[in-house]
């Protein structure tokens, strides 16, 4: 991503979204959590929310630096199911 400024927002809906500072366009991601998420994080879920942005966007420099060599490894495997965690 550029040098633009984005904030972590909390919408109406209760979902925790990345947006570009003062756009009210679609977000760039959202974040939903389930009510048994809910009960579990309480109050530390925007802060939850922001560890998980941060680690994305850290994956996404990784990729970047390792450019074509992250992209041959990503190619050699191809997993039966994908599971995220």
């Amino acid at each position: 991503m550029s040098s633009e400024t984005f904030e972590i927002v909390e919408l109406a809906n209760g979902d925790v979204a990345l947006r570009r500072a003062g756009h009210r366009e679609d977000p760039l991601v959202r974040i939903h959590f389930s009510a048994e998420s809910l009960e579990f994080l309480r109050e530390h879920k925007v802060a939850v929310a922001r560890a998980m942005l941060e680690a994305g966007i850290e994956a996404v420099q990784y990729m970047e630096e390792q450019g074509a060599e992250y992209l041959e490894e990503e190619e050699e495997e191809v997993p039966v199911n994908h599971t995220v965690h």
